[in-house]
């Protein structure tokens, strides 16, 4: 029986050590050597079944392979369908990662006490009891999620060759050891080490595995950044414990688009699923109100409505604040400054704050037009006229510019009630009756004429 063996490498250049050392005396870098297994012990931590029919790689030539779209399983759960791009791929390894407290622990076992197949739930973080606490106020009747309090890989893997789950979840990667590896649970080389085995038990037994990874203080998942890339999908959960809304983004996806996002309302009996965004992104308590405006915005193929605040105010102190919530902040400072170039209004002297509601931030240009219209509402002290939106982006020289997709934005904006909706004159638009009034322009000036006269 062959010994486990392991030798100490440099990660930056590759230089092997018979110890761990501090700092590399090849490439002079401090802290890149870590511990990695040369040769594994027979008795393997997992052990793909020994078939006849077991199938092996072969080459093929381009026009041979099948362009068959891969069959997936569906987790019961429409907003994480959405952002995996249609549910989970077999064989697929997901990485999911968050804020502390955020709710991953809690979204991915309200889906795997909802799916209808055998699911191994494996927590190295919480006991049995914790974990039957939080299920009962989810889902308490089922009957295919097994729980299991374990963090050594070579007993996690026992216990799955003895139960033959469809589906594994992991919470979480950095609690998981393996006995090859003599560094601490969390480390660069248990994670590498242990995601590894993961892979290989997913990649031949054609088993999905979900893992929950930790972030640092800076914002990123915890450990090497090669555990980024050897997974198939990463996905961020988001959200902020001052609200109950929680946004799920796909941040890589080897099956999918990642520019599709999942709204979940945290609430005592778990996450609800939030299908119309607008509604709750968009409030009706602010009618009659200046420095509120509504875009719309796309994120993947769903169109939203959000609203945007404003505040202007004389500058109390000598330089003039400028602070935006959800919205870039240097984005907010050029449309200021054709503000101030194109349409003559003296904001130099003046805070601007600027606030996207519900806790979410948008990145997408087109709701210049709407910062810009609750921007002067504010300034003026005049509102907005009800069920008016806004879908444009704005250029330096105060043009209105066209933007991507807005035949969906217009449908969202009609779905929800809207009366007008105010676009770029450029923009083509294959909708021909509409129960809203589109109204077209190609300048700052003529939405500036139309709104505040």
């Amino acid at each position: 029986m062959a010994k486990t063996k392991t030798a100490f490498f440099c990660q930056n250049c590759g230089t092997q050590y018979a110890k761990w050392v501090g700092q590399c005396s090849a490439c002079k870098a401090w802290n890149t050597v870590v511990e990695e297994v040369i040769q594994k012990d027979s008795n393997s931590a997992w052990k793909s079944p020994s078939s006849p029919n077991k199938r092996v790689a072969q080459p093929l030539l381009v026009h041979e392979i099948s362009t068959e779209r891969e069959l997936r399983i569906n987790t019961h759960d429409l907003e994480f369908n959405r952002v995996l791009g249609g549910g989970l791929v077999p064989g697929a390894l997901v990485l999911l990662g968050g804020e502390p407290g955020v709710g991953k622990s809690t979204l991915l076992l309200q889906i795997a006490l909802k799916l209808p197949y055998k699911t191994l739930y494996v927590s190295g973080e919480e006991s049995q009891k914790q974990i039957k606490m939080r299920a009962d106020r989810i889902h308490p009747n089922n009957e295919t999620c097994f729980i299991l309090t374990e963090t050594k890989t070579q007993n996690i893997f026992k216990q799955i060759q003895a139960l033959e789950p469809d589906i594994v979840v992991i919470d979480s990667i950095q609690t998981l050891h393996s006995d090859y590896i003599e560094s601490a649970a969390g480390s660069i080389s248990q994670i590498r080490e242990c995601t590894a085995e993961l892979i290989k038990f997913a990649k031949e037994t054609n088993t999905p595995v979900v893992l929950i990874g930790h972030i640092t203080k800076d914002g990123s998942i915890a450990g090497p950044k090669i555990l980024e890339h050897m997974v198939d999908t990463v996905l961020q959960f988001e959200g902020d414990r001052n609200y109950v809304y929680r946004i799920l983004r796909s941040l890589k996806n080897r099956f999918g688009s990642t520019a599709e996002l999942g709204i979940y309302e945290m609430h005592g009996g778990g996450l609800r699923e939030v299908n119309n965004p607008s509604e709750i992104l968009v409030s009706n308590a602010n009618d009659g109100l200046s420095g509120t405006a509504v875009a719309a915005t796309v994120e993947g193929m769903r169109p939203l409505l959000i609203e945007i605040q404003a505040l202007v105010s004389t500058a109390v102190y000598g330089t003039p604040q400028r602070s935006a919530t959800g919205y870039n902040a240097k984005r907010l400072n050029m449309l200021l400054a054709v503000l101030e170039k194109r349409a003559g209004f003296k904001l130099a002297a003046k805070d601007v704050f600027l606030n996207i509601t519900g806790g979410i931030t948008v990145d997408d240009p087109a709701i210049d037009l709407g910062v810009i219209a609750a921007i002067l509402s504010s300034n003026e002290d005049i509102p907005i006229p009800k069920g008016v939106c806004f879908a444009a982006e704005v250029g330096l020289a105060g043009e209105i510019r066209p933007v991507q997709r807005v035949d969906q934005r217009i449908l969202e904006a009609e779905k929800l009630g809207y009366d007008a909706i105010i676009v770029s004159q450029k923009n083509k638009m294959g909708l021909k009756d509409t129960g809203i009034k589109v109204v077209l322009v190609s300048k700052i000036e003529d939405v500036v004429n139309s709104m505040f006269g």
